[in-house]
Parts: structure tokens; sequence; C-alpha cells
């Protein structure tokens, strides 16, 4: 059996836009949940005004390389074989260690999450915390075992759950008189928190390129991708801005909705009373089921296409014999994220972000190179831009990735250790790469 053939899962079906676009969504936002902190570390009208300017520089150079790239080669892998047909298997096995580290760091701060609003009806269950997330994490590694299917389907349900309780928020929160929406602005905030609000947002608005790894099980992949994606966007930034506008319009504190005094759930209760803190609260669960479940399914893709190519264990491309799902990989990417459930929310954002920020930057890499190894190859997307525009394009992320870094290692000492975890992750890549070449020293860098 040749490399490409293992690559093709055999499925009974494939994902179709609406289903992708709601898997999409889930691997990239679930809604406003989360993006609470914010409030507190810029102010509403900070949080405002980096919602509307953060997508514009960190998504679009983002959305734009990942359609043009998944239109080249749309194929199981995604990212990782757009890497390694560009630069080779080395720093193909770069971007997929990466990407495989930052995705469980990802993974780890959704159960925390579902625990954290569940609270807001059982206040004991915080007593019971790595029990709750051991079994949605295993719940999750069930369904996708199952296949992409039936994850396409609870994605397109937890959508609906999700977006149901927010429109009667936005609906109660503007039928009323308010406070008055001040203009957006950051104007005397310090780098440091700056820095911080600017990882938060980040946070919200990373996957785009996660989606992408299943390509092979989904219809028509550069037409259902392009129409999915965009209608993903715009869902999400509308989702964002209309959260931080309720939350201006209420006049409440950004204490009182900080995610660990209760977050959206309490600003529910003081729009329409305790029936919608319960009615938030529970798309807060249904959020960080879809979000676990649409980012394993993304992951367990990568560690199969390596295996393929000899850079794990042959037995991480094992598909179970009744689903063809990888199974193996599925398995242990919830090992490791049981174990990663011990750390703290900030501590997971700030590696999250770092560890994708470097993977980020060899698939703008790749697109450079292709450009220029392949100019004629064809591309039903084309970002209409030359090598210098999209150098100057790829420098708006760089310049948001290394603002949000610098107030983050300004922020707190607190942060010194996620930041060189993170680092110690970016290096274990090297390592490993040595461990493979000497198990395999057949195996050698094509550029």
């Amino acid at each position: 059996m040749t490399n490409d053939q293992r690559r093709r899962p055999v499925q009974g079906g494939k994902l179709k836009v609406a289903h992708l676009a709601a898997v999409i969504f889930l691997t990239v936002s679930g809604g406003p949940y989360g993006l609470e902190s914010l409030f507190g570390y810029v102010g509403n009208q900070g949080a405002l005004l980096l919602l509307l300017i953060t997508p514009i520089l960190w998504d679009v150079p983002t959305i734009l390389t990942v359609l043009e790239l998944n239109s080249l080669m749309p194929i199981t892998g995604g990212y990782y074989q757009w890497v390694r047909r560009a630069l080779g298997i080395r720093w193909a096995f770069f971007e997929g260690w990466w990407t495989w580290l930052y995705t469980f760091c990802d993974l780890a701060i959704y159960p925390v999450i579902f625990v954290t609003y569940a609270s807001f009806f059982f206040p004991e269950i915080l007593h019971w915390k790595v029990p709750v997330c051991l079994a949605i994490i295993w719940s999750s590694a069930l369904l996708n075992i199952i296949g992409i299917l039936p994850v396409g389907r609870v994605s397109t349900v937890l959508s609906i759950l999700i977006l149901t309780p927010f429109g009667i928020l936005f609906g109660m929160a503007f039928a009323h008189h308010g406070a008055s929406i001040p203009l957006p602005s950051i104007k005397g905030q310090d780098f440091p928190t700056l820095g911080m609000g600017l990882y938060t947002v980040m946070w919200n608005f990373i996957g785009w390129d996660n989606a992408t790894t299943y390509a092979e099980e989904v219809n028509r992949p550069v037409r259902s991708y392009f129409i999915s994606v965009c209608i993903a966007f715009v869902v999400t930034i509308g989702l964002y801005v209309l959260a931080a506008l309720a939350v201006t319009r209420s006049g409440i504190s950004a204490d009182a909705i900080d995610i660990d005094h209760g977050g959206f759930p309490v600003l529910g209760v003081l729009v329409g009373g305790r029936w919608l803190g319960i009615v938030v609260a529970a798309g807060g669960m249904a959020s960080a089921l879809g979000l676990y479940s649409a980012v394993l399914l993304s992951v367990s893709r990568i560690p199969k296409v390596m295996a393929d190519d000899r850079l794990l264990p042959p037995l991480l491309y094992s598909l179970h014999p009744r689903f063809k799902t990888p199974y193996v990989s599925i398995i242990i990417s919830s090992v490791v994220v049981s174990i990663l459930v011990l750390f703290t929310f900030g501590d997971l954002v700030v590696m999250d972000i770092i560890l994708y920020g470097a993977g980020l930057s060899l698939e703008f890499l790749a697109l450079l190179i292709l450009r220029k190894k392949e100019p004629d190859a064809h591309r039903p997307f084309r970002i209409p831009l030359g090598t210098k525009g999209l150098s100057l394009l790829y420098l708006l992320p760089v310049i948001i990735y290394t603002a949000a870094l610098t107030g983050a290692l300004l922020a707190s000492d607190k942060m010194l250790l996620p930041i060189t975890l993170a680092l110690g992750m970016l290096f274990s890549a090297a390592v490993a790469w040595r461990f493979v070449r000497w198990r395999n020293p057949t195996i050698h860098q094509t550029l």
C-alpha cells in the first residue's frame, strides 16, 4: 500500500458545507465564551477596538494563506503536507510536532471552561474538576473514533445551542435603554495589559488551518472550504463584537464578568434574570464540548500522516477496523490532554499562542516558496498579491505576535514559566528530529 493510499481514510460519507462551517466555527471560536478576561485587561473600549482590529491583522493573512494552500493541495494532513512540499521533510516534521503540541494546550483549555460554566448550576462541581474534565476528554475521543460525520452533525447541533443564548442575550441587551457605547480606544492602557489582551483575542481567533487536515473527507473541498471559512469568519467576528457591545451597554464591571467570577452567565442574569443566566451557561458548556471535539478531529489526523512518512511509529496510522478512523492517535492525544488539564487557563493560552505562531510562520513561508517554485501550479483560489505584497501582508501577524509576547513578558513574573515551557516545547522539535534521524537514517531533507 502506498503512502497516498494510506493517507486517504475510507469513510462512509463526507462533510458538506453546512456541517463543515459548523466544525470550522467550533474549531476557531465556539462563540464568545472564554473572551471574558479581555474586558479585565483593556476595559470595554479597548476590548471593542482589539476585536475589530486584531482579526484584520492576525486572521485575514492566515485565512488567505490557508485558502490558497488548501486549493493547491486539498489532501489529508493539510498544513503538514504544504510545508513538506515547500520546505522538505525536516521542516514538515517541525510543523507537525509544533502544531501537535500547541493543539494539546488548546484542547486542555476546553474541559476547564466546561467546568467553569457548569459551576453556575452546580458550584460543587469545582471540587470534581479533574474527573469531569477526564469524562469530557474520553467521551469526545469516543465520538471522534466513531467518525467525522457524527462530529459534523454534533457540531451543527452544538453551534445552534451556542448561538441561541447569545441571540436572546443580544436582543434583550439592545431592546432597552442602557449605558452609552463609547468609541473604541486603548488610550491609557499600559503595554503589558495590552499584550495580555492581544493574547486573549488571538487565542479566540486561532485554528483556521486546523480544519484542513481532513480535506479529503470533505465534499468538493476547495469550494466547501472557501464558503465555510467565510461563513465562520463573519459569524465569529459578529458574535464577538455584539458581545462586547452588550457588555458595554449593560454597564457591568469588568471584574463582575471575569470568567473566575461567572463570566457571561452573570451578564445574562443582569440582562434577563436567572433563567437567561442558566441558558447562557448551558451555551458555554455546549461551546466547550463542541470546541473540544472539533479540535480533536483536526489534530488526530496529523500523527497519522507523519507516521506515513516514517517520522512517527507506524502504529499511529492504524485505522479502526470498523470506523476507519485514526483511533490510536485519538487515544494518544487524549492521554496527553488528560495531563495538561492540570495547568491554569492563563498558562495554557500563552503556551498555545507561542507554539501556534511558530507553526503558522512555516505556513507563510511555504506559500512564498511554492509561489516561486511552482508559479503555474493549479490554484483555484489565489491571493491577488505578488511576492512583495505577500511579504508585507505577513508583517501584520508578525507585529501582533511580537507585541503580545513582549507584553506577556512584561506583564508578570508568573508568565515566565509558561513562556519558558513553550520555548522548551519549540526546542523539543529539534531533539525529536535528531532521534527520528537516528532511528531512520535513510530519511533525509528534500528541498
